[in-house]
């Protein structure tokens, strides 16, 4: 995806406001006690500000896993985003995996209900760096 300036700029903004709602989504089903959907929306929230500041700084990855090791490469590796933030991304990913994939597993509150505060935490600190020209 070749993207100018602007439409850069704007693909972030997007991405970031989806990131948002999506948040609120985990939120919202949190009270249905559905956790294998809070465990998705949770770990999609983190995937589109992720997308976001990886975009923002012109990588592109073509899967999900190419998200992670992306955001390894550029932001973890390079001290920008911690070890421990980097691993609890990798960490949403392979619960929302599990969830989606793997029919003898089921999740539950207790997988979940300690993730939605650093989720927060996580896209609010990602949203800070794709505001701040740091890299």
């Amino acid at each position: 995806m070749n993207l100018n300036k602007e439409e850069r700029k704007a693909v972030v903004t997007l991405r970031l406001q989806k990131a948002k709602e999506t948040l609120l989504e985990a939120k919202d089903i949190v009270k249905l006690c559905h956790w294998r959907v809070v465990a998705n929306r949770l770990y999609y929230a983190c995937y589109y500000a992720t997308s976001a500041l990886l975009i923002k700084h012109g990588h592109m990855a073509q899967t999900h896993s190419g998200v992670i090791s992306m955001l390894g490469l550029h932001f973890v590796k390079q001290g920008i985003v911690s070890n421990e933030q980097g691993k609890f991304y990798k960490r949403l990913f392979e619960l929302r995996q599990t969830g989606d994939y793997d029919d003898w597993i089921t999740i539950e509150e207790i997988d979940v209900q300690p993730l939605i505060a650093p989720a927060e935490e996580y896209i609010c600190f990602l949203e800070k760096l794709i505001a701040q020209d740091v890299v």
